[in-house]
């Protein structure tokens, strides 16, 4: 018999999402990892940069997943699975692709605990409410909405794997320097990884038409475009020659 939906937490953690993207805009910090670690955390305890992002990324991945495997239903009937699929699609790329591929650097570890918490909660809030509270009309296929919403998802998961492989080509393994990226959407913007990922959950919650997607889709946009803003800044400070025409995360306006 499946669970009832309760409203409550799913409410809450709606805007516990939101909340947080704004407090992350209050604070205008960047984040104390990767580019930013040495300077803001010196003395952090670290882990290999590849082992840190496996860990933080699996909940968001072994959560939902967990939601999907105990439906009896098929993957691909209801629309509701469909999203949540969709959203372990992402995921799994993140922790079984993305953090054995990285070059990044070693990853303070209390930025590792706060990001596995949180992606605890997000997989949890955004499985269950799909699963036990989420309710589409048979024809939420053909919704406007849905299509579009999984063609932005779609457009911004290519954006985002590709940005993040030209990356990576920019350094070889082991070796911890910056240079200019250059290629795709890198052409327009600094933060084109990040700009491809905000697509992704702007389309999520488009398809999904829900508060958790709505939620996390604005705590995206205001964490990795604040991200987004500091790259950009670090870039124009260190390269004398980077583009000056080039934006931080929207082409041609920002």
């Amino acid at each position: 018999m499946p669970l009832p939906c309760q409203q409550s937490p799913v409410l809450a953690g709606s805007a516990t999402l939101a909340a947080l993207g704004a407090l992350v805009l209050y604070l205008a910090k960047p984040s104390g990892y990767g580019k930013y670690s040495e300077s803001l955390l010196p003395t952090a305890t670290r882990l290999p940069a590849r082992a840190a992002w496996f860990l933080q990324e699996l909940p968001s991945f072994a959560v939902p997943a967990g939601f999907l495997a105990r439906q009896p239903r098929s993957l691909f009937g209801q629309p509701a699975t469909v999203l949540l699929g969709l959203f372990c699609a992402h995921y799994f790329h993140r922790t079984f692709v993305y953090s054995l591929l990285t070059r990044g650097r070693p990853f303070p570890v209390a930025f590792l605990v706060r990001g596995f918490i949180f992606c605890t909660g997000n997989g949890l809030l955004q499985g269950y409410y799909l699963i036990y509270c989420a309710e589409y009309p048979a024809e939420w296929y053909t919704d406007g909405r849905f299509r579009l919403g999984v063609f932005l998802f779609i457009l911004g998961m290519g954006v985002n794997i590709h940005s993040d492989y030209i990356l990576r080509q920019l350094r070889k393994p082991g070796e911890v320097i910056y240079r200019i990226p250059q290629g795709g959407l890198f052409k327009y913007v600094s933060g084109a990884n990040f700009l491809g990922e905000i697509t992704e959950w702007i389309g999520y919650a488009l398809a999904s038409w829900s508060l958790p997607a709505l939620g996390f889709a604005f705590f995206s946009l205001c964490f990795l475009g604040l991200r987004a803003f500091h790259h950009h800044r670090f870039y124009l400070k260190m390269f004398e020659d980077y583009p000056k025409s080039r934006k931080a995360l929207i082409p041609f306006i920002f």
